[in-house]
């Protein structure tokens, strides 16, 4: 004997042991161990997506599978009370535990179910999961969905794995679908991912301004009253101010007399870097320190001319060797070859 046919209080079940089908009310079905192949699924699941994303997926899955049952008995049976009275039967006989729809009303689109013993309970208990899962109540929310033909959410009220006798959840017309909740998940992770990446992002740029700080405009002592500083690249308030700064600081340690800032290396030289040099020199000569501009190209000289800017009071050299022989001369002072 190949094929095997049992009716259990109403509901098909058909083997063929020839080809290898089984059918459950006239549709393929498959078992499953409930806590050990199940429990792996869904551990797999949440192992690979997330235990939030699983859970969406669970809940999202067991909706559309109940809008596919609703659908099913429409086309079958299609007056929704018959429906309702034969599915706690169906359910019960294809293990999923004991469901009671307690009241429904399609006028008001709301209905509140039990269910005992339902197979994801024990899933979860396996999985050592202490809260209700979402795929039986997701489930019956699609399957009312399809009855009422509205938009129908849930709401639990009790919880077997919780504690209770039974799970028992409420339904009501809503305007959450899975999809809405998708979505809500995807604008969380992408909010907490832009956070994320603008956290790092701050880091990183606070990072760079530490090391830019340190390696920028090195203050170099040439000789005990020579300091030189180089200009490197170009100057907003931020830079600027941070060089005045550090410089203003390091000025009373190291004693020097003269101080060389070469702008051979500047670039954006604007409206606001000649103030700065100038409010440079300025502070510099407050704390006796004279300041030599060197590194003066013709297109530098031209652009500073233009811009109404003058520097005649300040001692302006093409090279750094010119500013360094300058600043020797004016303190009696030259390098001559060892003898």
């Amino acid at each position: 004997m190949t094929t095997y046919d049992v009716n259990v209080n109403g509901s098909l079940f058909d083997w063929n042991l020839e080809t290898g089908d089984f059918h459950f009310e006239n549709d393929e079905v498959v078992m499953f161990w409930v806590n050990t192949a199940f429990k792996t699924l869904f551990d797999s699941i949440e192992e690979i997506a997330g235990e939030m994303e699983s859970e969406l997926v669970l809940e999202t899955a067991g909706y559309r599978t109940g809008k596919i049952v609703s659908q099913f008995y429409v086309d079958t049976i299609g007056n929704t009370d018959d429906i309702l009275t034969k599915l706690p039967n169906t359910y019960v006989t294809a293990g999923w535990g004991l469901t009671d729809v307690v009241s429904y009303s399609i006028k008001d689109r709301k209905a509140v179910i039990t269910v005992k013993n339902g197979w994801e309970p024990k899933v979860r208990l396996a999985q050592g999961k202490k809260d209700e899962g979402k795929f039986l109540p997701g489930h019956w929310a699609g399957v009312f969905s399809g009855l009422f033909d509205a938009n129908v959410w849930y709401r639990v009220v009790k919880s077997q794995i919780g504690g209770d006798d039974y799970s028992q959840y409420e339904f009501f017309a809503s305007d959450i679908t899975p999809t809405l909740n998708v979505q809500s998940l995807l604008d969380d992770q992408t909010r907490k991912a832009r956070a994320e990446l603008e956290q790092l992002t701050e880091q990183r740029t606070q990072v760079l301004s530490d090391i830019i700080k340190e390696i920028s405009s090195p203050i170099i002592p040439l000789m005990d009253s020579i300091l030189v500083v180089p200009l490197v690249g170009p100057y907003d308030e931020l830079r600027g101010e941070e060089l005045l700064n550090r410089t203003l600081l390091n000025l009373p340690h190291y004693k020097a007399e003269f101080l060389v800032l070469d702008l051979t290396s500047l670039t954006g030289f604007d409206d606001y870097t000649l103030d700065f040099i100038q409010k440079f020199v300025g502070s510099a000569g407050l704390l006796g320190t004279k300041c030599l501009l060197v590194g003066i190209s013709p297109e530098l000289s031209i652009r500073i001319t233009q811009s109404g800017h003058t520097v005649a009071s300040i001692p302006c050299f093409t090279i750094l060797q010119q500013g360094i022989k300058y600043a020797l001369d004016q303190q009696g002072l030259e390098i001559t070859r060892k003898k």
